[in-house]
């Protein structure tokens, strides 16, 4: 019996038996679509934390201030404390003292209301530098961001985030661009709206904030602008991805040494942005194994019912065998029959799997508001499982059928 003949028989056998075998390849079914979903699952969630670091900029190092410590000994978290200044920025982008550096943008961020007519909003006003747009890697949905002159002279300009400007100027569809907003008593010129990043963390938003001058956020706040202004946060972009560890090694020596202090007692923390996504990716990567691990569960419950049924399939098939061993079928036409019903099987349950993976990808994120995407590596590697259990099922059925005498076989009831 050649190959052609084999599927044929063995496609014959299946469809004999529909409910049978509709009810071995359950198991499969169930298994593989519960891969495919959990996986999906887990790389969206996945997707979802690494997209808003990444909004955070290209080759991103934060550089953040220390912590404080109140008089009965209570120490603050990093960022509390007031250890970082203009100054401090400025010698960050020294190429001369840190050539691994491309761009820096410090940042003061303060609470402020904003009032155009009748509404008001509460959000921040964030001062920076003209290098910002870029090392945030942040673009203009309207108008234009501040000169380095508007920034140098402390223009009455602002930039607004997409949200920011909705609160304040509604849906309209008339650009805020050139238009005027109160912020605690000063009077600003909207000259640029942000597009938006999406990215938030829990009040804080990145698209809630108004991006002024330095030296505006300093008349705002009433603190100096000169050298010695504090800065809530310093951004700084490496020339590249492969000068990131170098920039952030260059960096932390010359803060170090410009404080004065040593690794133990150093009032300033650098984060970047590849250690965050380490964290996020492992930590997603941990919850879908752990979710793939249970659907993988479900398939070999699967595998096992194929057995079961392949082995019902050979003891209602006994007489069969022996004919067509005393007709002259060798033990491995045999066997090679009952591997490829079993294949089938597998291959059939795990193609409808599949489907049902497909479906309930595009249909469960409106349900559970969790984005599901469906990996092309999973599913290729969902059928080649599927094909691969029913085969490793149905070696022994398979094998059983092999080793039956025609004798016992034609002498069976």
């Amino acid at each position: 019996m050649n190959w052609a003949e084999t599927f044929r028989t063995a496609f014959d056998a299946v469809r004999a038996n529909r409910l049978r075998s509709v009810l071995t390849m359950l198991g499969i079914v169930i298994g593989i679509a519960s891969v495919i979903l959990t996986v999906g699952l887990g790389q969206g969630a996945q997707e979802e934390v690494e997209d808003p670091i990444s909004s955070l900029g290209s080759n991103l190092l934060i550089v953040a201030p220390g912590s404080t410590t109140s008089s009965d000994g209570t120490r603050g978290g990093f960022g509390s404390a007031s250890t970082l200044t203009l100054a401090d920025a400025e010698a960050i982008g020294d190429r001369s003292a840190v050539p691994d550096v491309a761009q820096v943008a410090a940042t003061t961020s303060t609470s402020v209301t904003a009032t155009v007519d009748a509404t008001n909003w509460t959000t921040s006003a964030v001062g920076t530098s003209t290098s910002w747009l870029d090392v945030r890697t942040r673009t203009l949905d309207a108008g234009r961001f501040f000169t380095d002159a508007e920034a140098s002279s402390g223009a009455p300009v602002a930039v607004l985030d997409p949200d920011t400007a909705s609160e304040l100027f509604g849906d309209s569809s008339i650009s805020p661009v050139g238009e005027t907003v109160r912020v605690d008593g000063a009077t600003l010129t909207v000259i640029g709206i942000l597009d938006s990043t999406g990215s938030s963390s829990g009040t804080s938003s990145e698209d809630d904030q108004i991006i002024v001058p330095m030296s505006t956020a300093g008349q705002l706040s009433g603190e100096s602008s000169g050298d010695q202004l504090t800065v809530s946060m310093i951004y700084v972009e490496a020339a590249g991805a492969d000068q990131l560890s170098a920039a952030y090694q260059e960096i932390n020596s010359l803060l170090l040494a410009r404080d004065g202090v040593s690794t133990e007692d150093a009032d300033f923390s650098i984060t970047s942005q590849t250690s965050l996504l380490e964290t996020a990716s492992e930590t997603s990567e941990t919850f879908t194994v752990l979710l793939a691990g249970v659907a993988g569960i479900s398939l070999l419950v699967g595998g096992i019912g194929v057995m079961n049924i392949m082995l019902v399939s050979v003891t209602e098939r006994v007489k069969e065998i022996g004919l067509r061993k005393a007709l002259g079928a060798t033990p491995s036409t045999i066997r090679r029959q009952f591997l490829v019903e079993a294949s089938i099987l597998g291959l059939i349950g795990g193609a409808i799997g599949v489907a049902i993976g497909a479906v309930g990808a595009l249909v469960l994120p409106a349900l559970v508001d969790q984005a599901v995407t469906l990996s092309w590596l999973a599913t290729a590697a969902a059928l080649v499982t599927s094909l691969a259990l029913g085969v490793g099922f149905g070696v022994y059925p398979a094998s059983r059928a092999a080793r039956l005498t025609p004798i016992d076989a034609l002498r069976s009831d």
